[in-house]
């Protein structure tokens, strides 16, 4: 994965994947300072 696969990734994966994936890193990294957009937008 990385940055430059980002746009296919967005596409094929589920938004309720992309939705749990956002909760989990939000509650494990709150300051959203690992990997900051590379499988998510960062944490706002």
């Amino acid at each position: 994965m990385g940055r430059d696969h980002r746009p296919w990734y967005d596409r094929e994966r589920p938004a309720l994947f992309g939705a749990a994936l956002q909760a989990v890193k939000q509650r494990l990294d709150p300051a959203g300072i690992l990997n900051p957009g590379v499988l998510i937008d960062p944490i706002r």
